[in-house]
């Protein structure tokens, strides 16, 4: 079970001054919605809070997050920027950066980012990242970021249910024998998530989007992207400055900046 003590301790100095606010819960319908429902941290602050289990998790357009009891982490953070930072769009790809370098630092090596918001391991959905965001007095934005990753689905009933573009879930333990506690992998990605807003915030995405291209699991993909206007088949070439999907067609290429993605064929050349 997820131990609040074991999560804070390993957590820095710096990220652990800055926490207000920890919290774990056997059950919650969704660990976003309960922070968006609480006061907002100061700004530079943040709250956490998981849950063992979700009954009403969410997902990206909203979309349902199925994860069986503690099979994995159901955590969400909100944080609050002094103002609100410029290409806001973009924090979704560099949260994905700095989780795919917490789980390196814990061990975990080939997981890939599928764009926009998807962590793959095993060419199979990991995670999803889901970011919202709520209002708050002055220039100061509060964003609340989910996080959902399975970390060992075993033989746990409705495991087959977590499905997605990708065609199948996987998990950390399907890459690494000698888990870490779910507490101590919490406590790396809540202070690798600390450090990206933290970043974002002085930065914006230009650190994050040289990073992007070791995790970039899309590229040379062929896909099918469904957006608002329309609906496009071509093959990925990573990402634009901005965060856009970069995409070549028959027409040219072309640049997603939101759509829903699902794989079309086999990796080619770039």
């Amino acid at each position: 079970m997820l131990d609040v003590n074991q999560i804070r301790q390993p957590i820095s100095d710096l990220p652990r001054a800055k926490l207000d606010l920890l919290e774990v819960f056997a059950e919650l319908e969704s660990t976003n919605s309960y922070l968006l429902e609480q006061a907002a941290p100061p700004p530079g602050r943040f709250r956490v809070v998981l849950a063992e289990h979700q009954t009403a998790g969410r997902g990206r357009m909203d979309r349902v997050w199925h994860s069986p009891p503690s099979s994995g982490l159901c955590m969400s953070m909100s944080y609050t920027f002094e103002e609100a930072p410029k290409n806001l769009p973009s924090v979704t790809l560099a949260i994905g950066v700095g989780l795919a370098e917490a789980l390196k630092n814990l061990g975990f090596s080939g997981v890939g980012l599928k764009w926009p918001n998807d962590l793959v391991v095993c060419d199979g959905k990991l995670g999803g990242i889901l970011t919202e965001v709520r209002s708050t007095p002055a220039k100061a934005m509060t964003i609340v970021v989910g996080v959902g990753i399975n970390v060992d689905l075993g033989c746990s009933p409705g495991a087959s249910r977590i499905t997605s573009s990708i065609g199948y879930a996987s998990d950390l333990a399907s890459c690494l024998g000698d888990l870490p506690s779910r507490s101590i992998i919490s406590a790396g990605m809540i202070e690798g998530l600390f450090n990206t807003l933290a970043e974002f915030e002085d930065d914006g995405f230009d650190r994050f989007y040289a990073a992007w291209e070791r995790f970039d699991w899309l590229r040379g993909q062929r896909v099918s992207v469904e957006t608002a206007g329309e609906a496009l088949r071509g093959v990925c070439q990573g990402i634009d400055i901005d965060g856009a999907l970069l995409l070549r067609t028959n027409s040219g290429q072309k640049r997603i900046l939101s759509g829903s993605i699902k794989l079309h064929g086999q990796q080619v050349n770039h």
